[in-house]
C-alpha cells in the first residue's frame, strides 16, 4: 500500500486551495462589476480562465486523489465553476445594463442561471468514455459576457443570445474540452492558448479593440463549435453503425 508522505499532502492541499482561489476571483469580478468597471471584471475573468484551465493539470500530475481521498476536488471545481463562469458573468451584464431593462431583463438573467444549476448537477455533463466532452452548452457565460461587452451588443440581441444559449444547455451536442478531448487535442490547446493571448489584447485595447484581433478571436469560436459538431456527428454515426443489426450472411 502506498504511503503519503507530509509534503505530497501539503501539495495536494496547494492544488485545491489554487483551485478555490476562483472564489476569491469570482467576489472580485462581482465587486468590479457593481463599480461599474467592466474592464477589470474581464480581466479578472481572465485569470479564472487561466486557473480553470490548469488546475486540472496540477491535480493530475500532483495525484491529489490519492493524497487526500477525502475530499472532494471535482465537487469543489464545480462550485468555483458556477461563481466564476456563471453567476459573476450574468450579474456583470446586468449591472452593465446589456440586459433589457425590468422584469424581463430579470427574467432573461435567471435562464442562465437556471439551465447551468441543471448541467452542473448532470453525472454525465463530463463525458469520459475514451474521450471527454461536455454535454450540452458548457455554461461558457463568462465568454459570452466577454463578446457581449467588447462588441456592445444591444440588449435585444443580448437577451436573444442568452435565451438560445440556455436552450443549448439542453441540447446533447458534445462540446470539445479543450485540455482533455484526445481529438485533435494539440491543435485545440495551441489555438486555446492564442485566443487566450488575443482576448487579454482585445482588453488592453478597450474601448476600441482591433477589429483584426475581434475577428481572430471570434474564428477560434467557429473552430471550436465546428470541432465539437463534427465529432458530435461522427460519434453518433459510429454509435449506429454499432447498432445497426448485421446483413443476413455475414456470420455464416
Amino acid at each position: 500500500m502506498r504511503t503519503t508522505s507530509g509534503w505530497q499532502r501539503a501539495g495536494a492541499a496547494a492544488v485545491h486551495l489554487y483551485t478555490a482561489s476562483g472564489a476569491v476571483l469570482a467576489l472580485l469580478i462581482v465587486l468590479a462589476a457593481v463599480r461599474g468597471d467592466e474592464a477589470q471584471a474581464l480581466w479578472l475573468g481572465l485569470v479564472a480562465l487561466i486557473v480553470d484551465g490548469t488546475d486540472g493539470m496540477l491535480a493530475r500530475r500532483m495525484r491529489v486523489k490519492e493524497h487526500i481521498p477525502w475530499f472532494d476536488g471535482a465537487r469543489l471545481d464545480d462550485i468555483v465553476d458556477y461563481l466564476t463562469y456563471v453567476f459573476a458573468p450574468v450579474l456583470l451584464l446586468w449591472t452593465g445594463g446589456f440586459l433589457p431593462s425590468g422584469s424581463w431583463g430579470i427574467a432573461l438573467a435567471t435562464l442562465p442561471l437556471v439551465a447551468s444549476t441543471y448541467q452542473f448537477c448532470r453525472v454525465d455533463a463530463k463525458t469520459d468514455e475514451r474521450n471527454f466532452f461536455f454535454l450540452g452548452f458548457p455554461s461558457y457565460w463568462n465568454v459570452v459576457a466577454f463578446y457581449v461587452i467588447v462588441l456592445d451588443l444591444p440588449p435585444a440581441l443580448v437577451g436573444t443570445l442568452l435565451f438560445v444559449c440556455s436552450v443549448l444547455v439542453f441540447v446533447p451536442v458534445r462540446y470539445v474540452y479543450p485540455s482533455r478531448t484526445v481529438d485533435f487535442r494539440p491543435l485545440t490547446l495551441a489555438l486555446t492558448g492564442v485566443w487566450l493571448v488575443v482576448y487579454a489584447a482585445i482588453l488592453a485595447q478597450l474601448p476600441n479593440p482591433s477589429p483584426v484581433l475581434l475577428v481572430a478571436s471570434v474564428l477560434y469560436l467557429v473552430y471550436y463549435v465546428g470541432l465539437s459538431l463534427h465529432l458530435t456527428v461522427r460519434q453518433r454515426r459510429s454509435a449506429g453503425q454499432m447498432l445497426a443489426p448485421t446483413p443476413a450472411g455475414v456470420l455464416d
